[in-house]
């Protein structure tokens, strides 16, 4: 069966935490910008910033405790959501996963090769991955401004296409991401995903079983070199979606979903958008990477989408979800510029220099409003379509 305009309980329930999402993380995000070029400023980046020693080993900030711990759960839950659409959601089987997959790509390569057009050779290029991610929680929360009149099989193709997006951008993270590796800590790392794949394997429905091996393995992918927070997508894809009458998997996801959508992410937000504004918007802005960052999420975004989409159904390699048209088609390939969350968590690991990340954070900001604004003007236009 290809993309329907049915929607399931729980899809309707992942929908509303997203929404929900949306509104907190725009709202905090207006926040998080006023205070940090307020009287403010410095007492509000001390508070994030300043460096809390335990002992001689453990140090840290509460923006690393943010970054590299609490962003663990959010990666969990994203790694529970991909496994379930591969297995029994709208990516099962290759009727209804070509379509977003195919998107998703494209909506990935070309944000990524304009990035590169503009920063090749130059001290930034190592940011090409920051503008090929998609904010699902921002998207679906402008798609649901557009109106109950809406397909849904819009709702449904764009979540498709953003839990894609950010497997490859796990994908990304894990390959391309990461400086220096421990082996020692890696073995480690992987001595404990075997336990938890054989306790997958038995049959084991205690999730809370699934969490003490879980700790283990985040605390030795932390030393090991690779982004701790891809040890919540391995300890999601060792969850049992299956287990007698109950699935572990969907329940932990329920459980996961209010703490990770209304907490996690709107504190997240107000952690790394620190952005001080000394001197002109243009000043900023003006620069190779900025550049990249903003055209890859307002041109190569929907460029991608769009000409993937429509070249997959021209060759009947998918079929147009019902009730859709070429019109709603671009419409998501503009939701699809929204980067925010994914992006800006990409660019702390892709740039160390400071005025970098700035740059690259505003950017982001102002891209994603932008590619938001006209994918919902050309997606209520739709409406006015049906109506004549």
């Amino acid at each position: 069966m290809p993309i329907t305009n049915r929607l399931t309980h729980h899809f309707q329930s992942f929908i509303r935490s997203q929404k929900f999402s949306g509104v907190a993380l725009l709202t905090l995000t207006v926040v998080s910008l006023i205070l940090s070029n307020s009287g403010f400023a410095e007492s509000y980046q001390n508070f994030w910033e300043h460096a809390y020693q335990l002992n001689s080993f453990v140090h840290f900030s509460l923006e690393h405790l943010v970054n590299e711990g609490l962003m663990a759960f959010f990666f969990l839950l994203v790694g529970l959501e991909i496994k379930r659409e591969f297995m029994e959601g709208e990516l099962s089987g290759f009727e209804k996963a070509s379509l977003p997959i195919g998107a998703a790509l494209g909506g990935m390569i070309f944000p990524a090769l304009i990035f590169v057009l503009f920063n090749f050779g130059k001290s930034t290029a190592s940011g090409w991955g920051i503008p090929m991610a998609t904010d699902i929680a921002f998207a679906i929360g402008i798609l649901s401004l557009v109106g109950d009149r809406i397909p849904n099989s819009c709702k449904v193709l764009l979540t498709a296409i953003a839990v894609v997006d950010d497997l490859g951008a796990v994908i990304v993270i894990a390959l391309f991401y990461t400086s220096s590796l421990q082996t020692t800590y890696l073995i480690s790392a992987g001595g404990v995903f075997l336990i938890l794949l054989l306790m997958n394997r038995f049959r084991v429905k205690q999730i809370g079983l699934y969490f003490i091996p879980g700790i283990f393995l985040w605390y030795f992918i932390l030393q090991s070199g690779i982004h701790s927070t891809i040890a919540g997508v391995l300890l999601a894809v060792t969850i049992p979606l299956k287990a007698g009458n109950e699935s572990p998997l969907t329940k932990l996801e329920h459980l996961l979903h209010s703490p990770v959508n209304l907490l996690i992410m709107p504190i997240f937000a107000l952690a790394n958008t620190l952005i001080p504004i000394s001197g002109s918007l243009t000043g900023i802005l003006n620069n190779p990477e900025s550049f990249g960052i903003s055209l890859g999420l307002i041109i190569g975004k929907p460029l991608g989408i769009v000409l993937f989409t429509l070249l997959l159904i021209k060759f009947k390699v998918s079929r147009m979800p019902e009730g859709l048209t070429r019109k709603h088609i671009i419409g998501l390939g503009f939701l699809g510029g929204i980067g925010f969350t994914m992006s800006v968590f990409i660019s702390l690991l892709a740039f160390a220099e400071p005025s970098y990340v700035i740059s690259a954070k505003l950017s982001i900001l102002i891209a994603s409003l932008i590619s938001g604004v006209i994918g919902f003007i050309i997606l209520k236009s739709t409406l006015n379509d049906q109506r004549s």
